[in-house]
């Protein structure tokens, strides 16, 4: 561990350095897979060549050659043999993504980012007792291939879980078996049987089912909280989804000042980010040598035909930028559909902002995720509330009527008064939103936002008729349809 502190420190003293030598060896490495022969890998000397060569692509511009490496064909976008493919949940459409995993992208960006998560967590706190007990994880499941039954497609999770070395599944609970089960409530229901009695000193998943988990823990044991369960729990390395809304959520659960909590940006297509400060939430150091080259494109820019992308070296702080990546999967100047924010330049971190899909800008006002969650986390605070969930969409305008936005929240604990928390979150959105400020300018264009308390369980039989129950599944933070928030809304009133 301390050997790897070294060498993040190296590329967090050359970052450009690192970068460079990073994509000659993707292009050299690549230059004899059919993608690689069609763009000239083999002569290509400079980024810039690169950059004019390789168009910027979405999934569906990619999609043909990874259908036919789904089909069995190899050599295509990668030279080794791809035999899983992560399906991304990064939305909740029904069209899934399916992301090739290579060794190379095993290895050398899931695991490498695993073990930097302990390596730099070790570092901050040289007195943990982590390792005297085991980590919970809470991941998917896989199946195989509809295409070629010799390959398998699954959850990033349970692609890691799958391909643990011995010594790391030894650390870890439940085990595989129960782990990787489909049907999530049995999954629940068997994660509480054979863990409870573990000693874990860690967690690790996607915050809003950790959650869930923990609860049905207290429920079925009847305890007050996770410390009269598990009273050696130091850690919760979370990811997903911004932790903001969730933090007083596990404070109230894990009622411990010494609970630890490490934010990480970990994908279907890598493993991005990792907090390596202990006194910054949300704030990651972008890991630079993990088999991914990293563009920008800026956000002014996104949708035209063909963007110009920035390297590292261009970027610039406070802007937000969309990812674009190429890695030792086969990925070529692919848009992950993330956007983040640089809060430092040397070395670079970064804090993720939002998705390119998920906003809203029916009015100009251009409101991010980040935004958002802000403006929730304060209200929050004002009225003693605390939320597991929420989604926002335009109210569109009619004959005589302003528009707006109108919001669906699932409180665990409600408000002391609703109407100050919706005053609150629109406040913090007009001193976030200069956009969105000018548009709330004497209700020019936009009305005060419109503010729904859900019932208990509604984003979850939300998820559950979508199928989407457990894994990396998500809530839609924002949209710029109502498609999500209607389709919640009739569920709430049936």
């Amino acid at each position: 561990m301390k050997k790897r502190i070294h060498d993040i420190d190296l590329f967090r003293k050359y970052p450009h350095e690192v970068q460079n030598e990073l994509f000659q060896n993707l292009i050299s490495t690549a230059k004899g897979t059919e993608f690689g022969k069609k763009y000239g890998f083999g002569d290509m000397k400079s980024v810039e060549t690169f950059q004019e060569r390789v168009p910027v692509a979405a999934y569906e511009d990619l999609y043909p050659y990874i259908e036919r490496v789904m089909k069995g064909e190899q050599n295509i976008l990668w030279p080794s043999k791809i035999e899983w493919f992560a399906k991304s949940s990064g939305t909740t459409n029904a069209r899934s993504k399916f992301i090739p995993v290579s060794p190379e992208s095993l290895e050398d960006c899931h695991y490498k980012g695993g073990k930097d998560m302990l390596s730099l967590y070790v570092n901050n706190y040289p007195d943990t007792k982590l390792f005297t007990g085991k980590g919970l994880s809470i991941g998917g499941s896989h199946h195989p291939n509809e295409f070629n039954a010799k390959t398998s497609c699954g959850d990033v999770s349970a692609v890691i879980m799958q391909n643990l070395p011995i010594w790391a599944e030894a650390m870890r609970t439940p085990p595989l078996k129960v782990a990787l089960m489909d049907k999530w409530e049995e999954k629940i229901e068997k994660m509480v049987e054979v863990t409870v009695p573990e000693n874990v000193t860690s967690l690790s998943g996607v915050p809003t089912w950790t959650y869930v988990l923990l609860k049905r823990i207290l429920e079925v044991t009847g305890k007050q909280n996770i410390l009269e369960v598990w009273p050696n729990l130091e850690l919760f390395t979370h990811g997903a989804v911004a932790f903001g809304p969730y933090r007083q959520l596990f404070r109230d659960i894990i009622p411990s000042d010494k609970m630890r909590y490490l934010e990480v940006y970990n994908a279907s297509e890598g493993f991005f980010g990792i907090q390596d400060q202990r006194e910054t939430e949300d704030e990651m150091l972008l890991m630079l040598d993990y088999g991914v080259y990293y563009e920008f494109i800026p956000m002014e820019q996104f949708e035209e035909e063909n963007p110009k992308t920035l390297t590292l070296d261009q970027v610039e702080l406070g802007k937000n930028y969309a990812i674009v990546i190429s890695t030792n999967a086969g990925l070529w100047r692919y848009k992950i559909g993330d956007t983040v924010r640089f809060t430092n330049l040397s070395p670079y971190r970064i804090k993720i902002s939002g998705r390119t899909k998920h906003f809203i800008n029916a009015f100009g006002e251009e409101v991010i995720v980040e935004n958002a969650e802000e403006a929730i986390i304060r209200a929050c605070k004002a009225t003693g509330a605390i939320i597991s969930n929420f989604t926002a969409a335009p109210v569109y305008m009619e004959s005589g009527k302003r528009g707006g936005h109108e919001w669906l929240i699932e409180f665990e604990k409600e408000p002391d008064s609703l109407p100050r928390f919706t005053q609150v979150l629109d406040e913090t959105l007009r001193e976030v939103n200069s956009d969105y400020d000018a548009k709330r300018q004497n209700d020019i264009a936009l009305q005060e936002p419109i503010v729904h308390a859900a019932p208990k369980g509604t984003f979850m039989n939300w998820l559950s008729k979508k199928g989407k129950l457990g894994g990396q599944h998500k809530v839609p933070r924002l949209s710029n349809s109502r498609e999500y928030l209607e389709e919640i809304l009739n569920l709430v009133e049936s």
